[in-house]
This record gives structure tokens, C-alpha cells and sequence, in this order.
């Protein structure tokens, strides 16, 4: 091959980059549509002609060609953590006081302000100038390999601009986003798919969500996706403002909204997130809130996270949007617990993102207080511009004929008499065996967040209930012996049967975690499942466990400790576990190896920790003592072998007294532990 070639080809790819670039970062084309597609035919030929000139960040090769089989899952390098969402200027100024007092301040503090885009967060991982993977944000530890589908985006550079000189510095590093539609292509998607006779999407996020994660890469680029990126994330990059970040990362070539702004203080914050509400409508795309960041990167760090957000950051939720409609019924479904939810049948209308013609009432108390009946005009807003509810009745569209809405005695699924707790708003349908129930605890063990048995949804799990294979979720994994008869079914077929029984199979290798989460147990979400795994280790121990052992386990209350133990005093959710154990679930939690020696003074040892510590904070200093072989749990009982005490202790202090739990100030952790890092 002559060098001459080899020019040529790098010569096209960096005059394509470029083009990309001003086209879809800075919206400003220096060439036609038909002069771009010949640079990248030409490039493609060179290609074709000599295969060694094909490279991964290659213009060419942002579209892959083969189907991916199976998306493998990898750690995020650092948690995506979720942000507190905030609703009012009170809050606002309660965030700002709150990290003034973590922080030792009384100075003000700076801020950047952001749109919060809805979308679908990713994470980049950009490694010697070039983008080596993408993730989605999964779990926030852990995230699916999206990466041939996240390369389709023209919006997204493969390989950095103006990296020279940056090498030392940049060379590996995170960096999130969100990708999101525009919503004049979502609704031109829609249309198209109405047309094919296809399912329509709910609302822009969702359909991005949805195609993020598919298969065919060629699907997804012939999508209207794009992205914006938010942060930059690093060990050796030593930028002292988030600001700063924002400002490398449009110059390395990234697509940053054009919304931030630097905020002197907290006042400046709040202004421009009444700007930025006001100045929403106007956008070509769904928000539906602004960000609020600490700017300085040291005070973010010293602020800390706690379990699931950070403490530097909050989302500033803007008011919901409202229109008008017309109720044409109530209905009434059945949940997985029983509990009955009024739902007002609305003609459709499109709304912040999305055509809505339903809408939760909550419960018969709320149906009274609004005076909500069939018939009647409302206005109808996207709670936080997601859940989309009934704000109140236009009476003086309300025809005279109208009648208050009355609550069924019998479940609309089965027919049981409904009971209603005394002191509780809710009705309840009794029967267990309810088929609505039975649905609705299936299809909560087989979505996503739980088991994620790929193709065992809603319409597959109504089918398999009628039809008799499913009464219990211990039948999802019998399935399989009725093969033959499941392949017979119209519109089913062998490869999509096929599919779903090693989707099934492929769950079994779920971590125990996992499978707890999915068994739904009131009260015990993704989060508190994964405390409670690493606590007991096995189900069993889980199971016997009392009251006091379970309030004794990091941030797990009495509220909690109740719904626990009240699910497994019943017998056939006890023959439930056993039946899935013998099915081949895991139950027990893979013990982290560990190098610290049993004669350690830390090992095993339970520590309780109150008040603020002026040299950690309350994530370090658990995170040290976890590392060191002892365990964080968040009630103080008879177990506890120390109470660690900050400044403004509050009860915890008289109760360790009173149990005679041994007392540990900040001096006396530190000569333990060992000094700050």
C-alpha cells in the first residue's frame, strides 16, 4: 500500500470528523448532504480496496453491521448516582444551608445551573483520545455494554478534537450524558410507525431508552437520536470547577447544552432556574428540571454522596405542564398486592412529551375530594412531567346529569368481595390467586430492574396466566415442559419460544440480591434487597432473622423489618423459595474474598456512627471500617460494639449509654483508624 493511500484515507477521515462535528455539535454545515455522503463513499471505497486501513474510530464504522447476540454487562468506573429531586425555593435554600454547614462555611458558594434533559443517561469511557465503550446506567454500579448502538451517534466523536497535548493528563476518563429525541422526530417516528402497524412509543424517553438497548445497530441509526454530555470524570484530571469541565469538554469535541450557567451564589441559582423554567416551552427538546452542582470540584469531594445521591447536587423539578380533557371513564385495577387504583380513561391528548389517555386517581378519597366523575372536562398534568394525574374538574363544563362515582364491592378480576382495612384509604381484593395479582407479581419478577427475562412481558404473561401455564412465579421456570405446546400458539412460534427459555434460563445466574428484590416484598426495593443480601448472606438466615437483627442492618427501619418478617410467616411464600431453589436460583450471596486477618481489631466488629465528623465524611468513615474487616449498621442494639460520635450527636448518644455500648469520639476513631487520606 503507498503512503500516498494511507494519506488519502487519513485526510478523508479527519475532513468527515470535522463535518460531523460542525453539523451535528455546532449545527453549522460548511457542505451540502450530497457533498458529505461522497467523502464517506469515497472513504468506504478506499476501504473496501484495502481492509488494513479500517479503524475502529473510523467514520465507516459507526454503523456495525452484525446482529448483537448478548449485551454483556461492566462496572461503571464510578457510581451513577440518582439526584434528589427538589420542588420549591424553600428546598433550594435548605440545599445551599445544608452544604454550607458540611462544608464549614458561611461564604457563599458557587453553582452551575443545567437543564436536566429527559433522556437516557449514559456513560463514556474514553481511553487514549478514542471511545473504547459506552454504557448504559443500569444500577448505577453496574451498566449494559451499549456501545455499537452509542457509536451511531453523529453527535458523539469517536476520536477527540484538539487532543494533542492533552495526552498526559486525559488518558483515560469517564464522561455522562444523556441521549435523548427531539420531540418533532418523535412524533415524525410515531407517525411512521403507525403506518407500518407498529406499537407506538409512550414519549421521547422512552423510546430512547428503548432503542439504546437494541440489538441491530443498524436500527438505532436509522433513529433520531442525540446526546448532550454533563461531566467529565478522571483520577489524573486535576480541574479545580465543574465549570472548567464543561468547558474542556466542548473543546475535546463534545455536544454540552448550551443552558449552563455560573452562579455566584445561591440567589443567582434560583434566578436562573426561573429562567430556565421560563424559557422551557421554547426548547426543541423535553426537560423537566434544572441541575444545581456545587462548582468546585474539592467541595463536591469533601460533600460527599450518600446512599444513592450525591450531596452537592439536587434536581430542581419545574411545575408541572397542564391541558384540558375530557374523562370517558373510570376503571379500576388490581395491583400486585391487591390494593385497588381508580384510573381515569381520558380522550387522548398530547402532553410534555406524550399522548396521555390515562391517568391515575389514587383511590376513592381522592376521587371524592376532587369531585371527579365520567364525563367531566379536567385538567390533567405530567407529575414531576412523568406521571400524569388529574389536578381538578371544570364544573362549569359538568353536564347535569352527571353522578358521583361509586366505589365496586367486588374485585372487577375475580369477583371477591373487596375488604377495606380500618384507618386505611385503600380497598382490597383478598384473594390472592387473584389473576390480576398473579400478573402483577410476574411481571414485576421478570422486568428488567428484577430478573430481566428478556420477552416475558405483559401481553406474554397475560397470555401464559389465561391460558393456565402460570399461577405462581415458581411456574415461570416449569415453562420449559410445556415447550411443544407453547410453540403451537398463534403468533408465537419456535424461535421466539426458544428465545424466551433461555432468556429464562440465563436468569438462574441472577445475584441473590437480584432474586430478592424480584420475590416483592412490600417495602424491600433494588436498594434495600442488596443491603439486606450482603448482610445475611443466604436466604435463610435472612428468614429467621428477628426483629432486632433486621433494624440492626444499615439504613433498615421497623416499617421494613415488619414487611419482612410478616412474608415469610407465610407458608407458601416459604414454598415458593423452596421451589425456586430447587429451580436453580441463587440464594446465596458470593462472599468477597478478603485480606484482612481475623485478629484484626475491626474484623467482624459492628459500628454505629452519629453527629458530623469534621475529618470524614460519613461515607469515608464506613468505607474505612468496611475495608478494614468491621461493618456500618444504622440501629443501636445489645450488638453493637461501639457508637462513633461527631459533633450534634443527638439520641443515639443517651442510648449507647444506656446500653453500655462502648463510646468512641473523633480523637479516638482516628487513633483506631488512622488519619484521613
Amino acid at each position: 500500500m503507498h503512503q500516498e493511500i494511507i494519506n488519502k484515507a487519513e485526510q478523508l477521515k479527519k475532513e468527515i470528523a470535522e463535518h460531523e462535528y460542525k453539523y451535528y455539535v455546532l449545527a453549522e454545515p460548511a457542505i451540502s448532504d450530497y457533498e458529505f455522503d461522497m467523502l464517506v463513499k469515497e472513504l468506504e471505497k478506499l476501504e473496501s480496496e484495502y481492509p488494513a486501513l479500517i479503524t475502529p474510530d473510523s467514520p465507516t464504522r459507526r454503523i456495525g453491521k452484525d446482529l448483537i447476540k448478548d449485551s454483556k454487562q461492566l462496572p461503571h468506573r464510578y457510581p451513577m448516582l440518582s439526584l434528589s429531586n427538589i420542588y420549591t425555593r424553600e428546598e433550594l435554600y435548605e440545599f445551599d444551608r445544608r452544604a454550607k454547614e458540611l462544608l464549614g462555611s458561611s461564604g457563599d458558594i458557587e453553582y452551575v445551573v443545567e437543564y436536566k434533559i429527559d433522556g437516557a443517561s449514559v456513560n463514556l469511557l474514553y481511553e487514549a483520545g478514542k471511545l473504547t465503550y459506552a454504557l448504559s446506567r443500569g444500577d448505577g454500579t453496574i451498566g449494559e455494554d451499549i456501545t455499537h448502538n452509542i457509536k451511531t451517534l453523529r453527535s458523539l466523536p469517536l476520536k477527540l478534537r484538539n487532543y494533542t497535548g492533552k495526552e498526559d493528563f486525559l488518558k483515560s476518563f469517564e464522561v455522562r450524558g444523556e441521549v435523548y429525541m427531539e420531540i418533532a422526530d418523535f412524533r415524525k417516528l410515531n407517525e411512521e410507525r403507525e403506518e407500518a402497524g407498529e406499537k407506538l412509543f409512550a414519549n421521547p424517553r422512552n423510546a430512547t431508552a428503548g432503542t439504546i438497548k437494541l440489538q441491530n445497530p443498524a436500527v438505532v441509526a436509522g433513529r433520531p437520536l442525540k446526546i448532550f454530555v454533563y461531566s467529565l470524570l478522571s483520577d489524573t484530571l486535576k480541574l479545580q470547577t465543574h465549570y472548567e469541565n464543561l468547558i474542556l469538554l466542548k473543546e475535546l469535541g463534545f455536544r454540552v447544552n448550551r443552558g449552563y450557567t455560573l452562579c455566584r451564589n445561591i440567589q443567582e441559582a434560583m434566578e436562573t432556574c426561573d429562567r430556565l423554567e421560563a424559557e422551557r416551552d421554547a426548547l426543541a427538546y423535553e426537560v423537566d428540571g434544572a441541575v444545581v452542582k456545587v462548582n468546585s470540584i474539592p467541595f463536591q469531594k469533601e460533600l460527599g454522596n450518600i446512599a444513592k445521591a450525591p450531596r452537592w447536587a439536587v434536581a430542581y423539578k419545574f411545575k408541572a405542564k397542564q391541558t384540558t380533557t375530557k374523562i370517558l371513564g373510570i376503571t379500576w385495577q388490581v395491583g400486585r398486592t391487591g390494593t385497588l387504583t381508580p384510573v381515569a380513561e381520558l380522550d387522548p391528548v398530547f402532553l410534555a412529551g406524550s399522548t396521555i389517555s390515562r391517568a391515575t386517581l389514587h383511590n376513592l378519597d381522592e376521587i371524592r375530594r376532587k369531585d371527579i366523575r365520567t364525563g367531566d372536562t379536567v385538567f390533567i398534568e405530567k407529575g414531576g412531567d412523568v406521571i400524569p394525574k388529574v389536578v381538578s374538574v371544570v364544573l362549569s363544563e359538568r353536564a347535569d346529569t352527571s353522578l358521583p362515582e361509586a366505589h365496586p364491592a367486588n374485585c372487577p378480576e375475580c369477583g371477591s368481595r373487596l375488604y377495606h382495612p380500618e384507618n386505611e384509604v385503600s380497598f382490597y381484593c383478598p384473594n390472592s390467586e387473584c389473576p390480576a395479582q398473579i400478573r402483577g407479581r410476574l411481571e414485576h419478577f421478570a422486568s428488567r430492574v428484577a430478573m430481566d427475562i428478556e420477552g416475558l412481558g405483559e401481553a406474554l404473561i397475560d397470555l401464559f396466566v389465561t391460558r393456565g401455564y402460570l399461577e405462581h412465579i415458581q411456574d415461570i421456570y416449569s415453562l420449559q415442559t410445556h415447550r411443544d405446546e407453547l410453540i403451537r400458539i398463534d403468533r408465537l412460534g419456535k424461535k421466539s419460544i426458544e428465545n424466551l427459555l433461555a432468556a429464562i434460563e440465563k436468569s438462574k445466574s441472577n445475584p441473590f440480591h437480584k432474586v430478592l428484590f424480584a420475590l416483592g416484598i412490600r417495602l424491600v426495593g433494588a436498594g434495600v434487597a442488596k443491603k439486606l443480601a450482603e448482610h445475611f448472606g443466604d436466604i435463610d438466615k435472612l428468614i429467621a432473622a428477628e426483629e432486632e437483627e433486621l433494624n440492626s442492618v444499615f439504613e433498615i427501619g421497623p416499617g421494613i423489618s415488619s414487611s419482612i418478617i410478616r412474608y415469610f410467616s407465610e407458608e407458601k411464600n416459604r414454598l415458593m423459595i423452596e421451589a425456586l431453589k430447587a429451580a436453580g436460583l441463587n440464594f446465596t450471596s458470593v462472599k468477597k474474598t478478603s485480606d484482612v486477618p481475623a485478629d484484626n481489631f475491626f474484623y467482624n466488629k459492628a459500628f454505629v456512627l452519629t453527629g458530623t465528623l469534621s475529618s470524614f465524611t460519613r461515607e469515608e468513615a464506613k468505607a474505612r471500617i468496611e475495608k478494614l474487616g468491621g461493618k456500618v449498621v444504622s440501629s443501636l442494639s445489645k450488638k453493637t460494639d461501639y457508637l462513633v460520635v461527631g459533633e450534634s450527636p443527638g439520641s443515639k448518644l443517651a442510648k449507647a449509654k444506656e446500653l453500655k455500648v462502648e463510646i468512641l469520639d473523633e480523637d479516638g476513631f482516628i487513633k483506631l483508624i488512622g488519619k484521613p487520606l
